[in-house]
């Protein structure tokens, strides 16, 4: 897909707007009841919705379910099954970690284990940010022979650990099991060739364990995302945008950076956010908003503060509309359901709003309603076309 719009590029003064709200999909609570969404009282998605078009965004494939990197790439136009990237890259990139060509890096969570070395809290019970670096300051004295090794501290309970040095290929499962009940897996190579590296991640670990076997809760750490930086064509290249991104956490800024966005100082809040659009509206083509806290109470199991985050969301969108946007966007990189307390495969609510779209009937923003939109059901990397479209940036194709 990429081939084929990069000589369809138009360069123009139009503007583009992508607010994703972060696992944005929900699911009833009880069947037949609302999602979290449909709960929600949004005035300001469903006055958009009702001039414009609306559909349901598959992030990879059908009863696939993604990662927030696949799931925001196909958001920013790349196909994620072809550009497969470690959360630890997006994670160092995020934090302005120099990442060198051979550098494997790894994301990893501070957690508990109980005295059998089971799971039972995977993030540490959220430790604060200042809690997290002293951690990360023990850890940061783990010696490995034949390879560097940086540790630095990331938000929260999460860090990011880069080995350099280590030459054999990267390709290494993650030590997280995704639940608790369990104890950590261990860090297992996928081939032959990633062998070294993974025992060069189990000292690692080994040694973080010793050092943190009296801490509580943050007693032991686990390993998402193991991996090297791909090569990837930034967006200006292949869409001829100047793209920025407005995003508070390290791991989306990371995503960002990867393909090719100026990375805005966002502030600290959604409003703060919505107001850093407004400050850098006449420096950039296409701007990315990311919006954590809908995906954070999902995964919680919070119905009602994902509802409650979900309206803080809609309040702020005012702000964006009034700068007048040739296109706007707004969805989530997947769905995060209260219900299920984690990443669903279940297809995301979309709406696209643009004077050049074809209004459906839709008159209201949430997983049923958009079920019947103009958009139906497409996978997300083609969002990104439709928007170019849409702001006349694609010439075409063909005589």
């Amino acid at each position: 897909m990429l081939d084929l719009i990069k000589p369809l590029a138009i360069r123009n003064q139009s503007k583009i707007v992508l607010a994703v709200a972060d696992g944005l999909g929900g699911l009833p609570i009880e069947r037949g009841g609302p999602t979290e969404l449909e709960a929600a009282a949004t005035p300001q998605l469903d006055a958009l919705v009702a001039d414009n078009v609306c559909g349901l965004s598959i992030p990879v494939l059908p009863g696939i379910t993604p990662g927030s990197g696949p799931g925001h790439l196909g958001l920013f136009g790349y196909d994620p099954l072809q550009h497969q990237i470690g959360r630890g890259v997006l994670e160092a990139l995020g934090i302005d970690f120099e990442l060198q060509p051979n550098d494997v890096a790894a994301r990893g969570n501070f957690c508990t284990v109980d005295a059998d070395g089971v799971i039972i809290d995977r993030r540490a019970g959220r430790i604060s940010s200042e809690a997290a670096r002293e951690l990360v300051a023990k850890l940061q004295q783990i010696r490995i022979p034949g390879v560097e090794v940086f540790v630095e501290p990331v938000r929260e309970y999460r860090f990011v650990l880069v080995l350099r040095g280590a030459e054999a290929a990267a390709d290494v499962d993650d030590t997280d099991p995704g639940r608790t009940g369990v104890p950590p897996l261990e860090p297992r190579a996928r081939n032959p060739e990633s062998e070294p590296t993974a025992q060069l991640i189990g000292q690692f670990i080994a040694k973080a364990a010793e050092i943190l076997k009296d801490d509580h809760p943050a007693n032991m750490v686990t390993l998402r995302g193991i991996g090297r930086r791909p090569p990837i064509p930034p967006m200006e290249e292949v869409y001829g945008v100047r793209a920025a991104a407005i995003a508070v956490y390290p791991m989306y800024r990371g995503l960002a950076r990867l393909v090719g966005m100026t990375i805005l100082d966002p502030g600290a809040s959604w409003a703060e956010q919505t107001e850093a659009l407004r400050r850098h509206w006449q420096d950039f083509d296409f701007f990315f908003l990311h919006y954590k806290y809908t995906d954070a109470a999902g995964e919680d199991g919070d119905f009602q503060r994902k509802m409650r985050c979900i309206e803080e969301f809609d309040g702020q969108l005012p702000k964006i509309v009034e700068l007048g946007p040739d296109v706007l966007i707004v969805t989530g990189d997947h769905s995060t359901p209260a219900k299920l307390r984690n990443h669903s495969w279940h297809p995301v609510p979309v709406l696209l709003a643009a004077d050049s779209c074809r209004p459906d009937e839709v008159r209201s923003f949430g997983e049923l309603p958009c079920l019947r939109g103009g958009l139906g059901q497409l996978e997300a990397k083609y969002l990104l076309p439709l928007a170019l479209a849409h702001a006349g940036r694609l010439a075409k194709f063909g005589a």
